[in-house]
This record gives structure tokens, sequence and C-alpha cells, in this order.
């Protein structure tokens, strides 16, 4: 399958594991749009909320600065990469504290026009 010239969109700082994210990536990566929202409309996770935003950006921005048909797009790319984690402290027994990390991420989402083989 040939692709042609790709465009992204990147969520950064989202306040959710990358291990998390990645397991919904995986299930749309190489799928055409139309496949992948109807994949991730039925998925219970959390992190379904902000790749549906990422994946929507990465189509209109291959919409409005590419003129590409939304109709013919497939995701090309899709991971997670490991953002700052936010460090907090809970109070222990005799005036221990115990850190506690809030991962963050990155979700970076590619599109690209599917060309048909002739």
């Amino acid at each position: 399958m040939a692709v042609s010239t790709e465009v992204k969109a990147i969520a950064r700082y989202v306040r959710m594991s990358p291990h998390k994210v990645r397991r919904v990536l995986d299930q749309i990566r190489g799928r055409t749009y139309r496949e992948a929202l109807i994949i991730l409309e039925f998925m219970p996770y959390r992190a379904v909320e902000p790749i549906v935003k990422v994946l929507r950006s990465a189509v209109a921005n291959a919409e409005h600065n590419e003129g590409l048909n939304p109709a013919e797009l497939i995701i090309s790319q899709a991971y997670a990469d490991q953002g700052p984690a936010l460090r907090r402290f809970r109070p222990r027994a005799q005036g221990r504290a115990y850190q506690i990390r809030k991962p963050t991420c990155h979700i970076t989402v590619a599109v690209a026009a599917e060309l048909s083989e002739r």
C-alpha cells in the first residue's frame, strides 16, 4: 500500500498513562478514518476521548491544509510518548511521605491519503 503526504496532530500533556493510551491506539493504527471512529465509539476506555479529539484534529488539518478528502484517509501513524510525571505526596505514618507519580503522555496521530494501486 503506497501512502502519500502525511498530516498529523499532537495532543500534549494528556493526564493519562501512555501505556493505557497505547492499547487503544494499537486497535486503530492502519485503519480508515471511518472504521477508526466506529471502533472508538464502542470502546469502554477513558483514553478514547482524547484520542478521538486528536484524530478529528488530524483529519481537519488534512482537509483544511492539504485539501484531502476525509473518506480516503487512513491512520498511518498513531503513538503515545511519555510526558513529564506530576509528583504528589501522600502522608504516611510517623511523619513519612510517599511519592505518588501521576503520568502524562503526548498522543500523536498521523493520517495520509491512500493511493489506489493501478
